[in-house]
């Protein structure tokens, strides 16, 4: 077992929901040492031609990761880790976290044709497929960026790919609507915590009005600007959010949780040209998140 390899335990909590090989076509390369090389590749963020030897050769490496995130397989298994998880109460629903982090779009990633990538003709569209490639101009030239929904155990609960530029409001919804986690015995899954910590850059009406609506408590501070407006508004502008302070100390988790997902150097620089192959890079790193005992 070489560095950054998945141990005993690791493989132990990820195998049983792996895919099994299909019928037609020759015999697939062996699981562990294919994602182990996976896992290389997006620890140190090298070329995928510049995996070492003893993962096998490397195109057999990258295509599994591409197809993997092109069907959802890579989504798939990150929802099962999280419903096992959920089974042994290693998931901290008592506050939930949203953030966003930029990251950096290498010369590498840059260019990709605005178009269907092949695999659309021969089979059907990329899951995460975006026709602008999750890629736009900021302050920091070429980004993108992840938002991220985390628990408090420091863990991705969810994960959305946008153009850099983008704000992170109008993303909360649909951030909070990824949040899945399927119940053993059965039943709908889990999508809702018990409370939701973010900060200013998340405070709207149509937000606040959402997670009322879902009976979800939140701490979101209320930006200057719009106590103001309130104010000015008098009886018509309603009345004051709630904002409790201990709860919001624990916004940190959120970060913390980013800053863990970005210790993988191919998620804190994106080397990936495509969307979905990008997204399928931080849900590895997420995973190995979950299965680490």
């Amino acid at each position: 077992m070489g560095r950054g390899d998945l141990t005993n335990d690791e493989w132990a909590r990820l195998a049983p929901h792996l895919p099994k090989p299909g019928r037609r076509g020759g015999r697939w390369s062996d699981h562990r040492t294919v994602i182990n090389g996976i896992l290389f590749r997006i620890r140190t963020g090298v070329p995928w031609r510049d995996l070492p030897e003893r993962f096998g050769s490397w195109k057999t490496v990258y295509e599994r990761h591409r197809r993997w995130s092109a069907d959802g397989t890579w989504e798939r298994i990150l929802h099962a880790v999280q419903a096992d998880a959920d089974t042994q109460g290693r998931i901290d629903w008592t506050m939930v976290s949203v953030d966003s982090t930029s990251c950096r779009a290498h010369q590498h990633a840059a260019g990709p044709p605005r178009t269907v990538p092949r695999i659309a003709k021969r089979r059907s569209t990329p899951r995460q497929h975006r026709p602008d490639e999750g890629l736009g101009r900021s302050r920091g030239d070429l980004t993108c960026k992840i938002h991220l929904a985390g628990e408090g155990g420091r863990r991705p609960l969810a994960l959305l790919i946008t153009p850099g530029q983008w704000g992170d409001s109008p993303q909360l919804i649909p951030l909070l609507e990824r949040i899945r986690v399927r119940r053993p015995s059965g039943g709908h899954p889990r999508t809702r915590p018990d409370h939701l910590g973010g900060d200013k850059a998340y405070s709207s009406r149509g937000n606040r009005r959402y997670l009322r609506r879902r009976q979800i408590k939140h701490t979101i501070p209320e930006p200057r600007d719009q106590r103001a407006n309130r104010q000015r508004r008098g009886s018509k502008g309603g009345r004051p959010v709630g904002f409790d302070e201990q709860m919001y100390k624990r916004r940190n988790e959120v970060e913390r949780t980013i800053n863990r997902l970005k210790n993988s150097r191919a998620v804190a620089t994106r080397y990936d040209k495509r969307a979905y192959v990008f997204y399928g890079t931080a849900t590895v790193a997420s995973i190995r998140l979950w299965v680490k005992p």
